[in-house]
Formats: structure tokens, C-alpha cells, sequence
């Protein structure tokens, strides 16, 4: 099958997967718009379980869907695509529950920031994919294929797609109390967006600004000249991953909204995220050290430049610049 021909297929396979569980949901508010003592078992089990139902919904089409579709193409590429899709989908679906009761202009700036915050990492991810659905998958799961070899069947269903049900529904908890409580908006929303904003607008620099770095490492390659070994110019002067303090910030941004709601319980979804994006950060600098033609320049930039908050260099690099 040409490349043509794939790209296709697998864009067709992405755009109708998570069908099922739309047409299920429409449905139930179809259901909902008629006589409420007249729902059956199964429909009232959803009206009464606005937080359990998208759970689900999660388990059943992506957890088990997603699953089988990713051994028949021997790939699980889809999950990172839908990690910018699913939160849009859950705010819209926390915004349309029978149940909701929220005040309305906080849910309009919520699903707004929303829908900026996965256009900028779908955007991100196909600018990176170099336009191409499936071309593919996390490194990550590649390695773990190799580690768990036979067992990896079974083991990519708790690793790649229940663990994801549990960091994606968790960081998405704040949307859910944005549409739970009907309150004024007050001064912490307006701090809540900026700290969301400015995580969008910093993610997106960030990874503008890598694209760049990566794009003029494969063109020096092609042309057969020395790649250059470290991005430390931008944003990424003063932190070592200024993306991830971006997407942070996005995500603790969303928490605001929720503290102020009363709804503080939310955080516990963002501070497992952060729990894992600290881990992946270790993995993604060992993958780097990996590398030798940067291991010199990685384990200097290492010991000068922050990890994650941006912060100015440390004396040793500025003893360094002034000797050169």
C-alpha cells in the first residue's frame, strides 16, 4: 500500500473511531428530551451519572476500540492524536448533561480555551508527523515492544490506553467542575485564564521553536554537514523543556477555575500528570544522553539550565560565554 493510500486509510479510520461513542451520547440527550420517568435502566443510569458515564464511554471506545485497532495495524499512533481531541470532546460533553448547571459565561471562556488549547497540539502534532495520519507511534511504545515482547498484547492495553483513561479523565476534572457550579465570575477566573493563555502561548513558541531546531538538523543531514548538538536559543535558553512548562501551565491553569469554584478535589488529576510528565522528562534526557554527538553539549546544558521553569542561566555558563 503506497503512502498515499495508508494516510488515507488511517485518517477514514481516525475520523469514524470515536463515532461510536458520539452517536451512543446523542442519543441519550435524544432520550432525555422526552418524558424523564419513562427512561429506561440504561438511560437513567446515564442521566443520574454525569461523571461515570464518560468514563465509559473512555472505556468501551477507546480502551477496548482503540486497542483492537491498534494489533490490527501494529501500531498505537491514535492515542497521541486523540490526547488533544478527547478533552474538547469532554468539555462539550460536560456542557451538554442534563444535569449541568453552570454559569454560562465561564463555560463559553472554558470551551473556548479548550477548543484554542487542541487546535494548538493538533496543529503541534501533524506539523511534527509531517502532515501524516499513522505515519508512526510514541517512541515510547515502541520501546516498551521490544521490553515486553510476547506479553506486550495484553500489557499495551493497561500501559497505553487505561492508563490514559486515567490521566486524561483526571486532568479533564476541572472542566467537569465548571459545569457542576453556578457561581459570578470574580477575579480568580481572569487569573485562570491568563495562567491558561500563557501556557498555550508558551507551548506553542516552544515547540515552534523546535520544529525549527529539528527541520535544520535533517537539512544539515541530507547535506552531509555536522548537526548542530543542542536547542538553547528561545525560550529554551531558560528551560531545558519549555513545552511541558507550557502544557503545565494549561493544565494547572484549568485547576484555578475549579479552586475557585470550590471544587479544589480537581487538582488531583494535574498533580498525577505532573507526577508523569517528571518521569517522562527523565526518560527523554536519558534518550538524549543516548546520543553522542550531543552528550558534551546535553550534560552542559543540563547543569546551566533549568528544567521546566524558565530561570536565567547559572554562573558556570555565564563564566563560560565570557571566556570565549
Amino acid at each position: 500500500m503506497g503512502n498515499g493510500a495508508r494516510n488515507l486509510k488511517n485518517a477514514v479510520v481516525a475520523i469514524l473511531a470515536p463515532l461510536p461513542s458520539i452517536l451512543f451520547y446523542l442519543s441519550f440527550l435524544n432520550r432525555c428530551d422526552e418524558d424523564l420517568n419513562s427512561l429506561s435502566p440504561l438511560w437513567k443510569w446515564c442521566y443520574d451519572h454525569p461523571l461515570l458515564l464518560p468514563n465509559g464511554l473512555f472505556f468501551f471506545n477507546v480502551n477496548v476500540l482503540f486497542w483492537v485497532i491498534s494489533h490490527v495495524q501494529s501500531s498505537h499512533w491514535m492515542i497521541d492524536l486523540y490526547w488533544t481531541v478527547i478533552p474538547l470532546m469532554l468539555v462539550h460533553y460536560y456542557a451538554t448533561h442534563p444535569l449541568a448547571h453552570y454559569n454560562w459565561w465561564r463555560s463559553k471562556i472554558a470551551i473556548l480555551l479548550t477548543w484554542v488549547w487542541s487546535i494548538r497540539l493538533n496543529h503541534n502534532y501533524f506539523r511534527r508527523e509531517k502532515w501524516q495520519w499513522g505515519d508512526r507511534e510514541d517512541w515510547r511504545f515502541t520501546d516498551m515492544r521490544f521490553q515486553y515482547g510476547k506479553h506486550w498484547w495484553w500489557v499495551s492495553f493497561f500501559a497505553v490506553y487505561f492508563a490514559q483513561q486515567i490521566f486524561l479523565i483526571g486532568i479533564c476534572l476541572p472542566l467537569y467542575a465548571i459545569h457542576v457550579e453556578d457561581k459570578p465570575l470574580n477575579i480568580w477566573d481572569f487569573v485562570a485564564i491568563i495562567v491558561c493563555v500563557s501556557g498555550i502561548v508558551v507551548a506553542f513558541y516552544a515547540d515552534t521553536q523546535l520544529h525549527k531546531f529539528v527541520t535544520r538538523n535533517e537539512r544539515l543531514k541530507q547535506l552531509g554537514k555536522p548537526l548542530v548538538a543542542n536547542l538553547d536559543r528561545g525560550l529554551w535558553c531558560y528551560s531545558r523543556h519549555p513545552n511541558y512548562f507550557g502544557e503545565q501551565l494549561w493544565w494547572w491553569g484549568l485547576v484555578i477555575f475549579a479552586w475557585n469554584l470550590g471544587q479544589g478535589w480537581t487538582f488531583v488529576g494535574s498533580l498525577v500528570n505532573t507526577m508523569c510528565l517528571a518521569y517522562v522528562t527523565k526518560l527523554v534526557e536519558e534518550r538524549m544522553l543516548k546520543q553522542e554527538y550531543r552528550v558534551e553539549a546535553y550534560r552542559l546544558y543540563q547543569k546551566t539550565t533549568s528544567v521546566w521553569i524558565p530561570w536565567f542561566k547559572s554562573s558556570a555558563i555565564v563564566g563560560k560565554e565570557k571566556n570565549t
